[in-house]
């Protein structure tokens, strides 16, 4: 990536930021806000928000990989980046903290930053969504006794899908009202030591394969399917004390 002061490219208008990326030669350009904006202003998962041109549907279907070459060969195209990802690792912080919306998009504004000053030393023999992952990983446990401070029951939210494959593969009664079981799945799941808090929503609600939990959390893959054997196993102790009701 060329040299450039970090604050001055965040700071950079949607606008100014498109001109410097791939898509800027003779292109009217309709993308409004500024990513600093939506990270640091707005709800990140409302993409209602964003107007987006057309021509950046072409560069999000790229893979991650050809997305990094060309911001390390132009720096406006971080922002695409930056599109790809803002979401996803907005409900991972959430899911693994509680956090209120400001604190996580904070938080993902540092993890950004970190992504960009960091860009050029991006090990190749990882999938870059780990890389990235484990980038807000650690930004999470750099931020750990504000987070023991947290309210604890905001953040983590499951639609039918996931209650139906959580309930699935840890082996809980199919035959309880979704709407009671996710509340007792959420319940339970507040109740979990951070460590097997994190790699089931890293496994069930993130899906992510154990190479990729092992890259992550930087633990050997056995470590990993022991760890998430443990987890499974504490999760299933702490659900069967829910008084659930049929």
């Amino acid at each position: 990536m060329t040299e450039t002061n970090h604050e001055e490219f965040f700071n950079l208008s949607e606008e100014e930021a498109f001109a410097k990326s791939d898509l800027s030669d003779g292109v009217e350009n309709k993308v409004i806000l500024s990513e600093r904006e939506i990270l640091a202003k707005s709800d990140v998962s409302d993409e209602a928000k964003i107007e987006v041109h057309p021509l950046n549907e072409e560069i999000l279907a790229k893979s991650d990989e050809e997305i990094v070459k060309m911001a390390l060969a132009n720096q406006g195209n971080f922002i695409f980046i930056i599109k790809r990802y803002k979401e996803k690792l907005f409900n991972y912080i959430r899911r693994i903290t509680n956090m209120d919306d400001e604190d996580a998009e904070d938080i993902l504004q540092e993890v950004f930053i970190k992504v960009y000053l960091n860009l050029n030393d991006f090990d190749t023999s990882l999938k870059f969504s780990s890389w990235i992952y484990r980038i807000a990983h650690n930004q999470v446990i750099s931020q750990h006794r504000k987070l023991k401070a947290r309210p604890e029951g905001t953040a983590l939210k499951l639609d039918d899908g996931a209650v139906k494959t959580i309930a699935a593969d840890l082996d809980i009664k199919k035959d309880v009202d979704l709407k009671i079981l996710r509340e007792n799945i959420f319940g339970t799941m507040e109740k979990l030591d951070s460590k097997y808090k994190e790699i089931l929503i890293l496994k069930f609600f993130e899906e992510k394969s154990y190479q990729e939990i092992s890259d992550i959390i930087k633990k050997p893959m056995g470590t990993v399917a022991s760890l998430l054997n443990r987890a499974k196993e504490k999760f299933g102790n702490e659900f069967s004390k829910q008084n659930i009701k049929m």
